[in-house]
């Protein structure tokens, strides 16, 4: 059996960096293979500025914004214009999108080129799209307030990392319901963390209200009854993710609170690695090969803050998070408490630049 049967992950994940031009902007993706973004994340680097997501099922014109808990906004036809067969058009947008002279850190993922069907696998029917090679789909669902199922879509595999956002509810009069809930594969059943929180899982107690202690399955994920991820007659949306080998990787490690830090495993290069202290209050932490071509790995953005991005200038001290990329995996190189904290419990989640090892037996070089 191959070691991967992606042997060019471009084709599915692609991290890139532009600079605004204020003006309309096509930009084309410098992967190995052509990649028409389903899933578009984007975040200003020079500036502080909101984290900014759009989708193919929700349209190109509908954001969600990941550092914050606001219901989703609609009708920005400024801001992308389109999904291309390889890259995005955006408009002359604002601060947040294609502000002239200011950078931006992007990245996106493949589904099913905005082609959705519907899914009665649950007991709350999605509407899903689904890219079955590489373990990811979209699905969005209209809350019942009451637990249930919802499918995912994802051909037999099941979900390690699933990220639920409210559509409809958020903001300051809404702000714990329109709060991201995540379930990640190193939490136990009843564990939500949230993507724009520094915060710490919450276990919910014993009430069942997140993913009504129940653990998704190869054809659906659970839902509780609170407003976060299941509102009554509110507008849902999940991001789901299972593994590829070769490809991706949701796990955890315990670090180390020493300079030569923990080394993660991931079975390739990572393109992308997202990490997440799960045993206390620290930010989340992003890393991509695109803004950092060589290690140290050092610039990082933290998705739960509209902060601009954080130039670690050192190694080895609390004021630093840096990393290394690695052909196999990840090494942390500090003993920041964010992404190596001593005895700590971190999550994180990791999309390849190149397998370790091809399918027609290639290794990959170090960086």
């Amino acid at each position: 059996m191959a070691y991967t049967n992606i042997d060019d992950p471009s084709a599915h994940f692609q991290a890139f960096t532009y600079t605004g031009t204020g003006t309309t902007n096509s930009i084309t993706l410098d992967g190995n293979s052509d990649l028409q973004p389903d899933l578009y994340w984007y975040k200003t680097r020079s500036n502080s500025n909101y984290h900014y997501l759009a989708d193919s099922s929700r349209g190109t014109t509908n954001y969600i914004y990941p550092n914050d808990s606001l219901a989703e906004g609609t009708g920005y036809t400024s801001y992308v214009q389109s999904f291309d067969t390889n890259g995005v058009t955006l408009g002359a947008g604002d601060s947040g999108t294609n502000t002239g002279g200011t950078t931006f850190a992007n990245w996106v993922w493949k589904a099913n080129g905005g082609t959705t069907s519907s899914n009665t696998d649950g007991s709350i029917t999605s509407t899903v799209q689904a890219n079955q090679d590489a373990g990811f789909s979209i699905v969005t669902y209209t809350g019942t307030g009451s637990a249930g199922t919802v499918g995912h879509g994802l051909d037999g595999k099941t979900p390690k990392f699933i990220i639920v956002k409210n559509r409809s509810d958020g903001g300051a009069s809404g702000a714990t319901n329109g709060n991201w809930q995540c379930w990640h594969t190193g939490f136990t059943i009843n564990n939500s963390i949230q993507l724009n929180l520094s915060l710490s899982p919450d276990n919910a107690g014993a009430d069942n209200g997140y993913w009504n202690n129940t653990l998704p399955t190869s054809s659906v994920f659970s839902v509780g009854y609170f407003n976060s991820v299941n509102g009554s007659t509110d507008a849902m949306i999940a991001y789901c993710f299972a593994e590829k080998q070769g490809y991706s990787k949701f796990g955890k490690y315990v670090g180390n609170g020493n300079a030569d830090g923990t080394f993660v495993y991931t079975g390739f290069k990572p393109a992308f690695v997202l990490v997440k202290n799960a045993s206390a209050v620290e930010s989340w932490v992003v890393y991509d090969t695109a803004r950092n071509t060589f290690n140290l790995t050092n610039l990082k953005l933290s998705p739960d803050t509209a902060d601009s991005e954080n130039n670690n200038s050192g190694i080895g001290g609390a004021a630093y998070n840096n990393i290394d990329i690695l052909s196999n995996g990840f090494k942390c190189r500090s003993n920041n408490a964010a992404t190596n904290g001593s005895g700590n419990t971190i999550i994180y989640m990791a999309f390849a630049e190149n397998p370790f090892v091809t399918s027609t037996g290639i290794p990959t070089t170090a960086r």
